[in-house]
């Protein structure tokens, strides 16, 4: 799989660099993932650049995970789209300053899973039509629609939904109730970070 090539890869590059970091990286393959990490652009709730570049990092336990569930759903005919992965706790000020709700942007003094790289900001891509699915609402939408209880959601999306979440939690990833966007990875032992990627 190309995906453990590109672990392997981000490995025994750091240790060449006399680096031992607690993440490996995800990169785009055409038929794993696809990286739309918003927070390298304008287009996320803040209406700023946060990263300087988007890339994904995660926690090895919980890309492993990540990764049998990109082979469930490409069984299922979808691919699975990252939206954020790691997020340093830097950012994690800035969000809290812009949205200092905790049913939203979790505390920075708590810090979120997010800081550990054990979370994931995910949807899903039809792999024939190349289109995201219909979720009910856009990523990063604050209101109840975007709720897991929320009982207005079409067919179609309420459908989406429970491919995302059920495929997921199979591998360990558990949902938040107000984001149907976001899942957790539990049991990994990851700790918070400061640690900050650079770009190429």
């Amino acid at each position: 799989m190309r995906i453990l090539f590109l672990f392997s890869a981000f490995f025994i590059q750091n240790l060449i660099l006399g680096q031992v970091l607690p993440f490996v990286e995800l990169t785009e393959d055409k038929n794993e993932l696809v990286l739309d990490i918003r927070y390298a652009t304008s287009d996320n709730f803040t209406g700023t650049r946060l990263y300087d570049c988007g890339r994904c990092f995660l926690h090895p336990t919980v890309a492993k995970a990540l990764q049998r569930a990109a082979e469930d759903f490409k069984k299922q005919g979808y691919k699975i789209i990252l939206f954020d992965c790691y997020r340093p706790i830097s950012i994690q000020q800035k969000l809290w300053a812009k949205v200092p709700d905790a049913r939203y942007v979790t505390p920075p003094a708590k810090g979120s899973m997010h800081n550990r790289g054990a979370a994931i900001d995910i949807s899903l891509q039809e792999i024939k039509s190349k289109k995201e699915l219909d979720m009910g609402t856009p990523y990063d939408f604050f209101g109840k629609e975007a709720y897991l209880d929320y009982q207005g959601l079409s067919a179609v999306a309420s459908k989406n939904r429970k491919i995302l979440h059920t495929t997921l939690m199979k591998y360990g990833f558990k949902p938040i109730r107000t984001e149907w966007w976001h899942f957790s990875f539990s049991g990994s032992g990851a700790t918070i970070s400061e640690w900050n990627w650079t770009c190429p």
